[in-house]
């Protein structure tokens, strides 16, 4: 598939003391994904999680605790005919996530049983599975 075709992303696992994975609904969807976005130029990919999670969720990313869970593609939701590619990574937060910005709805989740919530097919297919893994092993 052509490169212009490609959204390229950087996500976030944020996991709850219980174990229970953030995911996020924007206005006008009925889609969960994984909060983060895309990076500005010349932005490091921890750079546009600090400022996507300030900026979405009011939260900030503690200081050398990110871990990168993996590089995912899968098709984009929210733009037909795209993929989208992210940079996925497991941070800890200060603060209690609220939705804000360009985001309508939060929503925890068990990893390994999500339930039938409408969750994006890059999230539900290779974060979660991802995430389950990184657990158990």
């Amino acid at each position: 598939m052509p490169d212009e075709k490609l959204i390229r992303t950087i996500s976030a696992v944020i996991l709850d003391a219980s174990g229970r994975m953030l995911l996020v609904r924007k206005h006008g969807s009925a889609i969960f994904i994984q909060p983060g976005g895309k990076p500005e130029a010349g932005e490091s990919a921890l750079d546009t999680l600090k400022r996507e999670l300030d900026e979405e969720l009011g939260v900030r990313v503690v200081e050398d605790s990110a871990v990168c869970v993996g590089q995912f593609e899968d098709e984009a939701v929210h733009e037909v005919g795209w993929r989208i590619r992210t940079e996925t990574w497991l941070v800890s937060i200060t603060g209690t996530p609220a939705a804000s910005a360009e985001i309508a709805e939060l929503q925890w989740v068990e990893p390994a049983s999500p339930g039938d919530l409408n969750i994006a097919p890059l999230s539900r297919h290779h974060i979660l599975p991802a995430v389950v893994a990184r657990e158990t092993s």
